[in-house]
């Protein structure tokens, strides 16, 4: 073998290896923690309520984050979310069109009921719809199929505050043209997730300590 083919062996060989170790670094250390960033290991294990929504899951994620202010000040910000409504606190130009998640709570889109959507994409009425609530401690949203459940529940903690707590259970559609989205959304999903809770917490905390609603 000539030496040009021989350092490119080499490459090849060196591409290889490292391509093995991020999806090693990936499977082991990422994927662990995107599925369970902010929740304790109790509120990993325990059983939700909507669980049984979807039956067998393929990608389960349980997030969680402590919040210094009552549920009952927390939930107006939770209920309000959608596309179109008071955004998602997240990335507005992705998941709200481009207009600024509401840093204020919006007395009229603080009315949820059960088969109301929630929209995920402005001006369209494409996303879940609520399957369960009750004000101001729990709601599920589900698809129409039953692949895919979001449940937010509420939680008092001892010092007066929340423990904010999402559970994300979806089945998987290998080998149609659903997996390619699926594969990114799974990745993009701690991204968004992480922006929204400490959005939801920063605005929830600024009402409770005096901050204008």
């Amino acid at each position: 073998m000539s030496a040009a083919g021989v350092r490119r062996t080499a490459s090849a060989a060196a591409l290889g290896g490292a391509g093995v170790v991020a999806l090693v670094v990936f499977r082991r250390v990422f994927w662990p923690w995107q599925s369970r960033w902010g929740a304790t290991a109790d509120e990993v294990t325990r059983v939700m309520p909507g669980d049984a929504i979807v039956g067998r899951a393929d990608f389960v994620a349980t997030r969680g984050i402590s919040i210094a202010a009552p549920p009952a000040q927390v939930w107006p910000w939770l209920v309000q979310i959608g596309s179109g409504r008071a955004g998602w606190y997240s990335y507005d130009r992705i998941d709200n069109g481009g207009t600024p998640s509401a840093t204020r709570i919006m007395p009229e889109h603080q009315q949820r009921r059960i088969g109301d959507r929630i929209p995920m994409i402005p001006g369209r009425d494409i996303g879940p719809t609520v399957k369960a609530i009750d004000p101001p401690h729990r709601m599920l949203w589900s698809d129409d199929d039953g692949a895919f459940s979001w449940e937010w529940l509420l939680e008092p903690s001892p010092a007066g505050g929340t423990r904010l707590v999402n559970r994300l259970r979806v089945t998987a559609h290998p080998w149609t043209r659903r997996m390619a989205y699926e594969a990114v959304a799974s990745v993009g999903d701690i991204v968004m997730q992480h922006r929204m809770l400490h959005g939801i917490k920063r605005r929830a905390e600024q009402l409770a300590n005096g901050g204008s609603s």
